[in-house]
C-alpha cells in the first residue's frame, strides 16, 4: 500500500477527525505536537477572516515546536472543507488554505476535481470522506489522493456499512492512503483497522473529552458517561444520517426513540450561521466507541494511552 511521505513517520497511525464547533487551534496543535494528525473544519473559524488567523497560529506554533524538538517533530495538520453546494465560503476558504499551503485537505459531502487540482498545486494532498465503494471510486476518479471510510458507528455524519465490508471492497482496487472511521477509541482498534487493510485510524469522539476541546463540560461528561447503547442514528437534525448522544436529544425535549425523518433539503452550510448550529451545539454528535472513554484528560495523555494500548496489542498478537 502506498502512503504519501507527509503521512509517514507519525508517532501513531492516527488522524484526529475534524469536529464541527469543537476542533480549534488548541486541539489541533495539541494533537500534532502529540504526534498524530490534527484537523478542523474550515467553517469552525467564524467569521471567515478568522481562518487566516487560525492557520497563522497553527503554522507558527508547530514550526516553533519543530525547531525546539528536532528529534520529535509535530505531525502535519489538516483542514476539512465541506464541498456541499450550500457552503458559500468554500472558494474563499480554499484561497486562505492556499496562502498557508495547508498540507492536508479533507473533503466531505461532495468531490470536485478542481479542488483536488488546486490543493495539489500548492503541494498538499486530499483525503475524501466516503460511506461506500461507489463514492470512493468517484472521489479517486476526481483526483483525491486518499480516502476516509466512514463506517457504521462513526460520530456525526456516518455510514451504515460494517468496517469489514467497506474496507475490503475499497482495497480490491485502491492501494493508496486509507483511513477508517467508526468506533475507534483505543489503540487496539487502531491496530485492528490496520489488520483489515486501513492505513490509519480516524478518531473523533474520544478527543471531545479532552481539556483542549471546545466543548461544553456537560458534553465532555456525556462522552465519559456514555456507552454504545446511548447513541442514536438519525437524519432529523441535518438531513443526513448521523450519530448523536441520546441524553442531548432528551434534554432538547425530544423522544430519541420516535424521531421523525429529516429532509436533505434542509442542509445548509452557508457562511452565516452554518449547518444548523444547534444540531451540533445542543444535539451532540458522538460515535459508538465512547464506552472506552473513562475520563476527561489532556490530548497528550489520551495519545499516550492510545500508544500504550497499540503497543500492547501488537505484543499480544505477536507483531
Amino acid at each position: 500500500m502506498t502512503v504519501p511521505a507527509i503521512l509517514k513517520n507519525l508517532r501513531l497511525p492516527v488522524i484526529g477527525s475534524p469536529l464541527f464547533i469543537i476542533s480549534g487551534p488548541e486541539l489541533v496543535i495539541a494533537q500534532c505536537k502529540a504526534g498524530i494528525v490534527g484537523s478542523f473544519p474550515a467553517l469552525n473559524a467564524r467569521p471567515q477572516a478568522m481562518l487566516d488567523e487560525w492557520l497563522h497560529r497553527i503554522t507558527e506554533e508547530l514550526s516553533a515546536h519543530n525547531r525546539a524538538n528536532p528529534d520529535r517533530p509535530a505531525a502535519p495538520f489538516a483542514v476539512n472543507q465541506i464541498v456541499h453546494k450550500s457552503n458559500d465560503r468554500l472558494e474563499s476558504d480554499l484561497e486562505t488554505c492556499a496562502k498557508w499551503q495547508v498540507p492536508i485537505v479533507i473533503t466531505s459531502l461532495g468531490a470536485r476535481e478542481d479542488l483536488n487540482t488546486a490543493v495539489h498545486g500548492w503541494g498538499g494532498i486530499t483525503l475524501h470522506d466516503v460511506i461506500d465503494d461507489r463514492f470512493a471510486r468517484k472521489a479517486i476518479e476526481k483526483g483525491a489522493d486518499g480516502l476516509i471510510a466512514v463506517a457504521a458507528g462513526a460520530g456525526g455524519h456516518a455510514g451504515r456499512l460494517s468496517p469489514f465490508a467497506i474496507i475490503q471492497e475499497i482495497r480490491q482496487w485502491f492501494d493508496g492512503p486509507l483511513a477508517l472511521s467508526g468506533s475507534i477509541a483505543t489503540g487496539d482498534a487502531v491496530l485492528a483497522a490496520q489488520a483489515m487493510g486501513a492505513d490509519f485510524g480516524y478518531i473523533g469522539s474520544p478527543f471531545i473529552a479532552t481539556t483542549e476541546a471546545n466543548a461544553d463540560q456537560a458534553y465532555k461528561d456525556g462522552i465519559v458517561a456514555g456507552k454504545a447503547s446511548d447513541i442514536v442514528y438519525s437524519n432529523l437534525f441535518t438531513g443526513v444520517h448521523g450519530n448523536y448522544l441520546r441524553a442531548s436529544i432528551v434534554a432538547a425535549g425530544m423522544d430519541p426513540d420516535a424521531l421523525p425523518e429529516g429532509d436533505l433539503k434542509t442542509m445548509d452550510f452557508g457562511g452565516g450561521n452554518g449547518s444548523k448550529p444547534k444540531a451540533w451545539r445542543d444535539i451532540w454528535g458522538s460515535g459508538q466507541g465512547i464506552g472506552a472513554v473513562t475520563e476527561v484528560e489532556s490530548v497528550s495523555a489520551r495519545v499516550d494511552r492510545l500508544e500504550r494500548e497499540y503497543r500492547a496489542a501488537r505484543v499480544r498478537i505477536g507483531v
